[in-house]
């Protein structure tokens, strides 16, 4: 399988509206200048357009995230880091689904589930850990809802026990609160790493079916 590059943002340098965009930029720059009463004012004026710039720049940069699909791993990118896993780690990639008077409803998160936990939380990084943990509770609320077990919620949201791998790896801290996390996720969903359904460049079927060719055609373990 050939290495594909994919992300939720539309942002290029080189489209016509973006350039539209920074020759108006460049205008009001100009005729701020111009009107500037002194050079210093003029200074202040250009100081205070590039922040400006630079500011809506950092914006458009940290809601991306994009995402990597080789032949060997599948990886995530986003503003503070990432993360990778390999495809012969992958169980099993699906839909997340909301079970509620008999009916699975599906919900707008993507579930990887994990042959080993290890690779994953050796390769992540803490502020990507720190950001699964606070962008996922209500995730895993609705789980807890689910499964009846609303009133443990606050014991599993940030669970500091130490997290013994299937091959023997002690984790403790941060990455032993993420392991714990994961543990809790399969329990209510099946899978124990999530993907945003908002971060995607298609609807979720898609993606799902996309990862999925990538994942049959991995060599196996």
């Amino acid at each position: 399988m050939e290495t594909l590059h994919i992300t939720n943002s539309h942002f290029k340098t080189d489209a016509p509206i973006n350039k539209l965009i920074m020759l108006l930029v460049v205008v009001i720059t100009l005729f701020l200048v111009l009107i500037s009463p002194s050079w210093k004012q003029a200074i202040l004026s250009v100081i205070l357009m590039a922040i400006i710039v630079s500011f809506a720049i950092m914006l458009i940069r940290k809601g991306q995230v994009s995402f990597t699909l080789t032949a060997s791993h599948f990886q995530q990118h986003l503003f503070k880091g990432g993360w990778v896993v390999r495809w012969k780690n992958i169980d099993s990639i699906g839909i997340c689904t909301y079970q509620q008077e008999g009916w699975h409803q599906p919900l707008p998160w993507i579930g990887i589930r994990l042959k080993h936990y290890s690779p994953y939380l050796n390769a992540i990084c803490p502020r990507i850990a720190t950001e699964v943990l606070l962008s996922q509770r209500a995730l895993l609320y609705l789980g807890a809802k689910q499964h009846q077990c609303e009133t443990k919620f606050e014991d599993m949201v940030l669970d500091p026990l130490p997290y013994i791998s299937k091959d023997g790896i002690r984790y403790d801290g941060l990455l032993a609160m993420l392991a714990n996390r994961m543990k809790y996720q399969r329990q209510f969903y099946g899978y124990d790493v999530f993907i945003s359904a908002n971060d995607l460049d298609r609807d979720a079927e898609a993606f799902v079916g996309l990862a999925r060719r990538y994942l049959a055609a991995a060599e196996p373990e």
